[in-house]
């Protein structure tokens, strides 16, 4: 009878242990298709019986206004006009923040401190004519001020000048001295004090050559960021700096490192206390905002709860995570589905609901900022990466843009309740223990006769 009742216990626990926080096998997979579905079961059940991400939700101190955020290329609009038309268009959708390039290369141009554009001929005469290279920039951060958004200023890309190797060794390579970038950020920080307030250091510094053409170096950019950070921070003590957006990846071979590794070594050489807020990329690629499925090998959108989980355990519980860059990509069948492939339907819908399950589930997402705006012209069709776009360069929306105003400007949130993520935690112990006693079980019950016959040679 006994046995009857472990055994009876040990499978319920079991089947307890297997159960999923999820009404629908698409909000436990993020995939429509039933095979895709019936896949990501399995993929879930081996991964939620695994140890999970410490994430210390209630250890959090910082929150922003709002997580509704935009990526914006506005230094591309010549036309003052298209710029204001953007502006008003994102506060209009009720988006706050705006994640805009301020670039080295377009501002420092032609050598340290030179801050004058000589490169073009703009009336025709045969002649140079010199420019205010901090104008146009002048020009966003007026605009953004008169529609009521904040700019997260992303300072990188560096001019040829600042490399003996110029831009041989690719436009995004860094300085060969730091202190020129501290420099620049510097000059940033001190021409828009007391109006920009959010700063970013470099973007993915950790692979798509965005450390130049050599491998990255956790170590070597770590030593950046910390002089931008304390460059900025003696102009403006109480500005907000950013780390680099780490791009998600699985790659180890030298000009791309595994973002988690990445920013393991960043934090073993000093990063925590360089930055006040880190930053993730939140691209779904295959399957939708949903997706349940934890494993550090696989990118999909919960996989910064593991950039969660590396912070939590070097003291910064305390830090959020923003995502620079969330979207969904609708490239046509004849580009290669390098970012994977959604119709526009399904891009409009996850966007949406990606921003509702981080303010659900995911208290330390601050500001999620999507995948971008629009580009100035549509030179760039012919590559995958132009379809994450809200907004055709001649400003026809795409359904996106409706979805994602829709939802920022009257949001439906609910919060998740504590306790699923404690049952995340406990599961993985209740998986293993019960399916140890079912094993001994069965092994037990394997052996009847065995113990009978030796309980009789014992009697003889």
């Amino acid at each position: 009878m006994l046995r009857k009742l472990i055994i009876i216990l040990s499978l319920f626990a079991l089947i307890i242990s297997l159960l999923p926080y999820a009404t629908s096998l698409y909000d436990l997979t993020g995939e429509e298709g039933w095979a895709g579905q019936l896949a990501g079961v399995v993929h879930w059940v081996n991964t939620a019986v695994r140890p999970q991400p410490r994430l210390a939700v209630n250890e959090l101190v910082e929150t922003a206004v709002s997580p509704f955020g935009m990526n914006t290329f506005l230094q591309s609009e010549v036309e003052p006009e298209k710029r204001a038309r953007s502006l008003q268009l994102i506060h209009d959708a009720g988006f706050r923040f705006i994640r805009q390039e301020f670039t080295w290369e377009d501002i420092e141009i032609h050598g340290k401190g030179d801050f004058t554009d000589r490169r073009n001929d703009l009336n025709g005469d045969g002649q140079v004519d010199e420019v205010d290279a901090w104008a146009k920039y002048d020009n966003i951060v007026d605009l953004a001020e008169e529609y009521d958004i904040d700019i997260i200023a992303r300072l990188g890309n560096p001019p040829a000048w600042t490399r003996a190797l110029t831009n041989t060794i690719g436009t995004y390579a860094p300085p060969d001295d730091f202190n020129d970038y501290g420099d620049f950020v510097a000059a940033v920080a001190e021409r828009y004090n007391g109006r920009i307030h959010t700063y970013q250091l470099w973007n993915e510094p950790n692979g798509n050559d965005e450390w130049g053409l050599q491998d990255v170096n956790p170590e070597a950019y770590t030593a950046l960021l910390c002089v931008g950070y304390q460059r900025i921070k003696a102009v403006d003590p109480q500005a907000v700096v950013l780390a680099g957006a780490l791009t998600p990846t699985v790659a180890m071979n030298g000009r791309n490192m595994n973002d988690l590794i990445f920013l393991e070594r960043m934090y073993q050489a000093g990063a925590g206390d360089c930055f006040d807020v880190m930053s993730a990329q939140g691209y779904g690629l295959w399957s939708g905002p949903t997706d349940q499925r934890l494993r550090p090998t696989v990118i999909n959108y919960p996989h910064h709860l593991f950039i969660r989980d590396i912070m939590v355990r070097h003291g910064d519980a305390a830090k959020p995570i923003w995502i620079s860059e969330m979207a969904w990509n609708t490239a046509p069948d004849w580009l290669p589905a390098t970012y994977g492939r959604v119709t526009e339907t399904q891009q409009a819908a996850y966007g949406a609901a990606a921003y509702q399950r981080a303010q659900e589930d995911w208290p330390w997402l601050s500001v999620i900022n999507y995948w971008f705006f629009k580009r100035p012209a549509d030179y760039e069709k012919d590559q995958s990466w132009y379809y994450f776009r809200v907004l055709e360069p001649d400003f026809t929306p795409l359904p996106v843009y409706a979805a994602l105003s829709d939802y920022a400007n009257k949001p439906t949130v609910t919060t998740t309740p504590d306790w699923v993520l404690t049952w995340m935690n406990i599961r993985p112990t209740l998986f293993i223990l019960s399916s140890a006693v079912l094993f001994f079980m069965l092994l037990h019950g394997l052996m009847p006769q065995q113990r009978e016959d030796s309980r009789l040679e014992m009697e003889d």
